[in-house]
Parts: structure tokens; C-alpha cells; sequence
């Protein structure tokens, strides 16, 4: 593990920016940017499209290292090239700390939850993912229903395969998400919060990992998980809130920083010129920034 990296992810001021849409939402951040389907005719002109978006982002004398801490990056991310590097070698270089999405999606809802689908070659693709300077990967579930059985298994997948992805020397972060709308969202988060710590209390103190978690409807729920010895960093998604809540919602949260993906690249535009996508970009990060790191 690269001690200027974990420093970096564990003490450092800002947030993780979510860049990781993979082929499912790909066409939907692709529309949101302006590009619409009649612009491109196969899945290889698609990701070329969605790559330069990202090009266009990170590239953004706005995406810098003095807020951003990290970037969650997709596999054809990773593999592609900006400014002539890998991106997780340009963004290492940059002083932004890359991830790696590794999950392959999700499974059909069962006892109220979507666990993730198998991940097949995962140790190929996490040694892939240690010849990219990348320091931790990501792999998403979904809780819909307070359901315990379904939350018990969301959360043992996530650990097992968490304990896979530290024995490659990476760092796992666990993102069981709570959707916005479930009933008795405020009853799903205390019994995950529950069941997560119970599953942290088995690691070994150098097996570390970090969560992805939904801002929770009671705020400071996950305190307790934030201070555990084994949890490197607790960061939060925006779960299809605007921008303005999740800040809003983000700020009651002592030490909870951001990870957004929507709320990031909401505003952005591929008709935007360069001086006007920097600025809307700017001023995105330093909003999401200030929610991360000045607490209300």
C-alpha cells in the first residue's frame, strides 16, 4: 500500500469524486451531457464519448488536488489514457488518489435487496488494478426494504469479497446503498450500521477498509463506524438527491465527506466552452468540498 496515498485518503481535507458510470449508466450520463444516442453507433463509440468526458473533468485545472482526494474510476476508465498516461497514473501524478469500480453490476431483488453479481477474473483484475497506482477499488449493493435477512447477506458479500481485495493489497470500499425512498430508511440505516460493525469487529487490525454509505436520515448515525480502528474513511453518496440537498443533509454529518457521481457532473455540458465548463466545475467541487469538511 502507498503510505503517501492512505495518508492522503485518511487524513486528507475534500472528497472523493464518483466517476465510475460503467455500461449500464453510461447512456444516461451521456444524455445528461449532452451526447445523445443518435451520436455514437456502437458500445466503443459510447465509452470513447463517456472517456472524454471524464478527459474534459479531470483534466480541469478545477479538478485539483487541494480538494479533491480521490477518484472512483470504471475498468475502460482505467485502461484508457489521459494526456498520454493511464488515468490512474495521471490522476496519481495529479496528487488524486484513483479507485476502481470492480463490481459487475447488480443481481435481481431478493429479500428487499440487490446483492452484487458474481465478479469473475476479480484477482486479474485487481493485479491489473496494482499496475495502475490504484490504492482501493468500489463495489456497490442495494438495500431497498428493511429487510434483515437481506441486509445480512448485502453486507457478508461485501466483506468476503472486501477480504479478496485486501489480500491484493488494495483497499475495498464497501457500498451496501440504502435507496433514498425505502420505507423506513431511518430503521434500515441503524440495523446496517449494526450488522457492518459487527462484520469490522472480525478483521484483523491490518485488514482496513472504507465505506460508501447513504446519507443517513439520522444524522451522525455512522459515527461509530467512522471511528472504528479497521474503517480507513466513511464517505457518502448522493443517492439521486440534488446537489444542494446532499450538501445540505451532508453538512449535519461530523466527518462524513462526499462521493458523489450525479451531483458532480449534473451541471456539465459537452456545449459548454472550456472557460464556462471550468467555472460550473469550480464552483460544484467548492460546494461539495465545504459540505465535506465545514460542518454545520
Amino acid at each position: 500500500m502507498n503510505k503517501e496515498q492512505f495518508d492522503k485518503v485518511k487524513n486528507g481535507k475534500g472528497f472523493i469524486a464518483a466517476l465510475d458510470q460503467s455500461g449500464g449508466s453510461t447512456p444516461k450520463a451521456l444524455s445528461d451531457y449532452g451526447v445523445t444516442e443518435d451520436q455514437y453507433n456502437s458500445e466503443d463509440e459510447m465509452f470513447k464519448l463517456v472517456h472524454d468526458m471524464r478527459t474534459r473533468i479531470v483534466s480541469s485545472p478545477a479538478f485539483s488536488s487541494d480538494k479533491i482526494i480521490g477518484a472512483i474510476l470504471f475498468e475502460q476508465t482505467m485502461d484508457r489514457e489521459v494526456e498520454g498516461k493511464h488515468t490512474g497514473d495521471y490522476l496519481a501524478d495529479k496528487g488524486v488518489v484513483p479507485f476502481l469500480k470492480v463490481d459487475k453490476g447488480l443481481a435481481e431483488e431478493q429479500n428487499g435487496v440487490q446483492l452484487m453479481k458474481p465478479i469473475p477474473d476479480l484477482d486479474k483484475l485487481l493485479n491489473r488494478a496494482n499496475d495502475h497506482k490504484i490504492f482501493g477499488t468500489k463495489m456497490r449493493s442495494n438495500i431497498l426494504e428493511f429487510n434483515k435477512t437481506g441486509i445480512d447477506q448485502v453486507v457478508q458479500q461485501q466483506f468476503e469479497i472486501g477480504k479478496q481485495i485486501i489480500s491484493a493489497g488494495l483497499v475495498p470500499i464497501i457500498e451496501p446503498e440504502v435507496n433514498i425512498n425505502a420505507d423506513n430508511k431511518a430503521e434500515i440505516e441503524s440495523y446496517l450500521s449494526s450488522a457492518i460493525l459487527a462484520e469490522l469487529n472480525k478483521l484483523n487490525d491490518d485488514e482496513l477498509v472504507m465505506l460508501k454509505l447513504t446519507i443517513p436520515t439520522k444524522a451522525n448515525q455512522y459515527q461509530e463506524l467512522i471511528v472504528h480502528p479497521n474503517v480507513v474513511r466513511v464517505v457518502a453518496l448522493s443517492g439521486g438527491y440534488s446537489r444542494e440537498h446532499a450538501n445540505e443533509v451532508l453538512k449535519q454529518n461530523k466527518d462524513l465527506i462526499a462521493s458523489f457521481s450525479r451531483a458532480l457532473i449534473n451541471d456539465l455540458n459537452v456545449n459548454q466552452s472550456d472557460e464556462e465548463f471550468d467555472k460550473i466545475l469550480a464552483d460544484t467541487i467548492d460546494s461539495i468540498y465545504d459540505a465535506s469538511v465545514n460542518k454545520a
